[in-house]
């Protein structure tokens, strides 16, 4: 695939930074991801899913130009092409990296638009709490397992049974908070906003730093696995 630029340059050195942050988090569940760009309207999203989690992230980038294009990269090329030295007349991508086949999952982005604000999310104190809450139960529960049972196997059940209990009457599974806590969109302040958002069979946590969005029972980016001491 073509793509008609060469270089970005971003409206803020900050969200360089932070952008840098989530890529590198990102690796670090997987050395080998790709992540899909999409920029227009003056801003760069990008989309990657951590595959302990099976949802997908979404960080936004505001633009100081005007781009349009649709590409998959090597979300470690992507780091390394970022400049984040702190000047707003600097900060972006020193170069796009070359696009490489993209992974099934970037084929099913949630949609642009229609998103409404559905009720009855926690706060985001209350939110890690009850996540907290969560990495406790599976650590007593997995330190509870005989010696013949410490086995992957018997700790992705613990993991599916604790991480697919939803938040609330919401319907957004608890995977999705351990997720945005992990990737650094979530922090445990009074007052910081968090949302959650529905389209169709869509569901997107929404923080100032991210999104992490997954498709409701039946309409799953793939099988549940996810496990404890890594974020």
């Amino acid at each position: 695939m073509t793509v008609p630029v060469r270089s970005l340059r971003f409206a803020d050195a900050r969200e360089a930074a932070d952008l840098a942050a989530f890529l590198g988090r990102l690796l670090h569940y997987d050395r080998a991801a790709a992540v899909r760009l999409q920029a227009g309207g003056g801003a760069l999203a990008v989309f990657g899913r951590p595959p302990s989690f099976e949802v997908l992230a979404i960080r936004t980038v505001r633009l100081a130009g005007s781009h349009t294009f649709d590409v998959t990269v090597s979300a470690g090329e992507l780091l390394e092409a970022l400049n984040t030295d702190g000047d707003d007349a600097a900060a972006g991508l020193s170069a796009l990296p070359t696009p490489v086949t993209g992974p099934p999952w970037a084929g099913l982005l949630p949609p642009r638009g229609g998103w409404q604000e559905r009720p009855g999310l926690p706060g985001p104190v209350d939110l890690c709490t009850g996540l907290a809450d969560a990495v406790a139960e599976f650590r007593a529960r997995d330190a509870a397992l005989p010696e013949d049972r410490r086995t992957r196997a018997e700790r992705d059940l613990i993991g599916r049974d604790i991480w697919s209990r939803t938040v609330g009457g919401t319907g957004l599974p608890l995977r999705a908070v351990h997720a945005a806590q992990s990737l650094g969109f979530l922090r445990p302040a009074p007052g910081f906003p968090v949302a959650l958002l529905a389209a169709g069979a869509w569901l997107r946590l929404r923080t100032p730093f991210g999104s992490i969005a997954l498709r409701g029972p039946g309409g799953g980016l793939g099988t549940l696995a996810v496990t404890v001491g890594t974020a």
